[in-house]
């Protein structure tokens, strides 16, 4: 099915509030995907492309072609290249996605014995979403879950930020801590030991000498606030990331690649 656009219009309207208007973009279950490897992972990752824009006014690379031929059900949309570029936030771009969300149900993130996963509390910058999830995916995590009022995981800076890892695994949207501590609580009644895992400047524990091979839910704070009264409450140890220099923390989704790393470095090990 094939449309073209380029003018203006309602449905260039909609597809701009995708990328700019949160509220719309969730009543939508839509959001759009730019970029060659995001939206290579998407489709290899089977997330559901609900429509594919492109420029009407060149010859396509056998990328674009060979995307665009995998999904001829699809809503295939002729673009001018200047409303083409306004979508993608930069010139010269071939193919946009316009890809389904995924439900935000923390079930989706598989808990096994060797569990590793991240809960980002009250992010306030997409980009660090995006951070986070990437060393996520990098350092063999099973998901990443954000809690409390945040930045939204699928604002294309986020995604962008992913360079593709957004589609690799689940990332998951909870209003508050409270869902995520039963869940965690349910995992650990049928038998998987989930420990709780927060890093302060002033930790019970320097990371490098605590078994981070045992199933884990790392937790990581808000940039500005750190983590909430009931994170805090709900870890059971806390850990340092040992430091020099006059630097008395690190960004948020640095600290959370560091520990990500430790724990995957003392698994190979083990």
């Amino acid at each position: 099915m094939a449309t073209r656009i380029s003018l203006r219009n309602a449905r260039f309207q909609q597809l701009q509030t995708l990328l700019t208007n949160r509220n719309k973009r969730h009543r939508a279950g839509q959001f759009i995907v730019q970029g060659v490897r995001p939206i290579t992972m998407a489709v290899e990752h089977g997330w559901e492309i609900q429509a594919l824009l492109y420029d009407g006014e060149r010859r396509l690379s056998q990328w674009a072609r060979d995307v665009l031929a995998a999904h001829p059900h699809t809503e295939h949309v002729k673009m001018s290249p200047d409303l083409l570029a306004e979508l993608a936030e930069k010139d010269e771009v071939e193919l946009l996605a316009v890809v389904a969300m995924r439900p935000d149900v923390l079930d989706r993130i598989e808990a096994g014995p060797d569990f590793l996963g991240v809960v980002f509390d009250r992010p306030t910058q997409p980009g660090n979403i995006g951070a986070v999830i990437r060393s996520a995916d990098a350092f063999g995590a099973h998901g990443v879950i954000t809690t409390g009022h945040s930045a939204d995981a699928y604002d294309p800076k986020a995604v962008r930020a992913t360079t593709g890892s957004f589609f690799a695994m689940p990332v998951v949207r909870s209003p508050s801590p409270a869902a995520v501590i039963s869940w965690v609580e349910e995992r650990r009644a049928a038998g998987l030991p989930i420990v709780v895992v927060a890093t302060d400047e002033h930790g019970d524990a320097d990371m490098s000498a605590f078994d981070l091979t045992q199933p884990v839910l790392l937790l990581v704070g808000s940039e500005n606030d750190g983590l909430t009264r009931a994170w805090r409450d709900a870890a059971d140890v806390t850990l340092s990331i040992p430091m020099t220099g006059s630097a008395s923390s690190l960004n948020a989704a640095n600290a959370a690649t560091v520990v990500l790393y430790e724990a995957r470095r003392q698994r190979l090990a083990k």
